[in-house]
């Protein structure tokens, strides 16, 4: 079985990820734009006209594409979560806490530096960034 730090594979269909769908409660989108667009910085996208009615909002920015659909009832994810690369692990985790979020530090993924926080609806979210 190959290592995580071995080169990565290809596969016959040329997979990537395109976006993460994660839940939120109905009437979310204006928290959603303070924490995705205001602390995380990503820029809010034009969802395409057939799915505005589904409500919710849809963030990009560097390598990054998430769109956040109201899910009724609204169930936040406790478990399965998306990993996200930064730059500034530290400054993340600085402004996490100033926003009120809980922030744990995790050393259990190496070669990386993890940090595990939420959003404002309870979704996890997993910071990474790869050791110095």
């Amino acid at each position: 079985m190959p290592h995580r730090e071995d080169p990565v594979p290809d596969t016959p269909f040329g997979l990537g990820l395109q976006h993460v769908l994660l839940a939120m409660p109905r009437g979310g989108e204006d928290d959603a734009r303070a924490f995705y667009g205001g602390l995380l910085g990503l820029t809010e996208i034009r969802k395409p006209t057939v799915l505005i009615a589904r409500r919710g909002v849809w963030f990009r920015g560097d390598a990054l594409e998430i769109h956040l659909g109201v899910e009724d009832p609204f169930r936040p994810a406790r478990r399965a979560r998306p990993g996200i690369t930064t730059r500034d692990l530290d400054l993340l985790s600085i402004r996490l806490h100033e926003y009120g979020l809980p922030v744990e530090m995790d050393e259990f993924f190496p070669p990386y530096r993890r940090l595990i926080s939420e959003d404002p609806f309870g979704n996890l979210l997993e910071f990474v960034t790869p050791r110095a």
